[in-house]
């Protein structure tokens, strides 16, 4: 419709035209006397070579309003398309285009955007060797963004979360901001972001919307080991120096790992240690550094590395700091993509040693297969360690899924997967996860 709607425009440009030009071409001719043949020849000729030129031009401009068209067309759906196609471009660099944490259009002052996700989970799990089944229907997550645009370089972004459904005493739930912080463009290369950051590690941290990942549940290195989702408050700053470039650094708050729990798998736990901002205790402070490099269609490398000082905040003596290393990789070819990520902590002191909490450490590798535009398999090998620094222990974590997803609409998803465990003490917990998630 668009295009004959441009042709019915040029056909009447084009006769106005023809018109203006037997007026001012012919007209002087005819005033005069009669013109002869060879001179009205003459004047046809000249008014098709003008006819000829306006007919180029209007077909460059009709293809100058198509193409513009349709880059405004792509703009606007890109962010969410490609996070919804799981198996599709890189997910992370179409959601920091127009995306899920950064909804901002550069240049539109005062412009305040709302947006969005949730998911809801159905597990039907069999335990064996000790482990309890699990049957449960659970709405997982309902998150709200509110963002703000001050000026084109400074603006405000932040997202509410409810879990579980409800928050009642002793009953669960909880409701918590994820990240709430100002960022402000220094040049066109560099920014900075102060307030509730998300700590810029693995690919669930910092977009984990249901409809950009394969699985219902999160991966499980990325919840036990990195711990996703993790947020700190500090100061952060991105550089992107070339396309294709980004170096994050941040400093900000650190864990406080609890070590007087009667569970020896729980003590020195990083995931347990998260404050999450909430008063928590700044007596040392960490810092994080992330290398990433997209500057090939398909593919997606990345690597950070943290520090942090005392992992307790000064309450254990036996314990002492904590480094990460983390590294991971996206490939993409066609129909096909592969997501790889490795991470491991290394505690310092005789407390994390004495229940094997000084290495803790997971890796898992993902295949993928996008079908077509609306289905996608995976298959995910997952093991992780939180006490992987004692041999004797039996705390390996060895997980098996298997499944599908169904995308309805690109920002909407349906997902079913199949659950297989193999851990090292025995407890396993085998069946069926179900899911339905959305973003906006």
């Amino acid at each position: 419709m668009r295009r004959s709607g441009h042709h019915m425009r040029g056909n009447r440009l084009l006769a106005a035209a023809c018109g203006v030009a037997l007026a001012t071409g012919a007209g002087p001719v005819l005033a005069d006397r009669a013109p002869t043949v060879e001179e009205l020849w003459a004047v046809i000729q000249a008014q098709q070579k003008e006819i000829q030129a306006l007919k180029a031009k209007l077909a460059e401009t009709e293809q100058k309003v198509d193409a513009t068209a349709e880059m405004v067309e792509a703009g606007v759906t890109a962010g969410h398309h490609d996070a919804g196609a799981a198996g599709d471009a890189p997910v992370r660099a179409a959601h920091e285009q127009v995306g899920a944490h950064q909804p901002f259009h550069h240049g539109r002052s005062g412009r305040t955007t709302v947006g969005g996700y949730g998911e809801m989970h159905y597990n039907n799990l069999n335990g064996e060797g000790g482990a309890s089944d699990k049957r449960e229907i659970d709405f997982h997550r309902f998150i709200l963004f509110l963002n703000h645009e001050f000026d084109e370089r400074t603006r405000f972004a932040s997202e509410l979360e409810v879990e579980h459904g409800f928050v009642e005493p002793d009953e669960g739930g909880e409701v918590a901001l994820e990240y709430a912080y100002v960022e402000r463009d220094l040049d066109e290369a560099l920014s900075m972001r102060a307030g509730m950051v998300l700590v810029p590690v693995g690919f669930i941290n910092e977009t984990h919307e249901p409809p950009v990942f394969y699985g219902v549940e999160r991966p499980e290195v990325e919840k036990y080991i990195l711990p996703t989702t993790w947020r700190e408050g500090g100061v952060q700053l991105v550089w992107r120096p070339r396309p294709g470039w980004q170096a994050d650094f941040l400093l900000h708050s650190g864990f406080q790992t609890d070590y007087t729990s009667t569970d020896p798998a729980k003590r020195y736990a990083v995931r347990g240690g998260r404050k999450s901002v909430g008063e928590a205790p700044a007596n040392d402070l960490a810092f994080t550094a992330r290398v990433r490099w997209t500057g090939m269609p398909g593919v997606e490398l990345a690597a950070a590395y943290q520090r942090q000082g005392d992992v307790t905040q000064g309450k254990d003596p036996t314990a002492g700091g904590a480094n990460l290393w983390t590294a991971h990789a996206i490939l993409r070819k066609g129909p096909l993509g592969l997501r790889a990520l490795y991470a491991r902590w290394d505690l310092d002191g005789s407390g994390p040693a004495s229940v094997g909490a000084d290495v803790q450490r997971g890796w898992y590798v993902e295949p993928s297969w996008r079908v077509n535009g609306a289905f996608g398999l995976f298959a995910r090998y997952a093991r992780w360690d939180n006490q992987a620094g004692v041999g004797s222990i039996a705390s390996e974590k060895r997980q098996w899924n298997v499944g599908l997803s169904w995308w309805p609409h690109p920002d909407v998803v349906f997902k079913a997967d199949w659950q297989v465990q193999d851990n090292a003490d025995g407890k396993n917990r085998d069946g069926l996860n179900l899911g339905v998630g959305y973003m906006f």
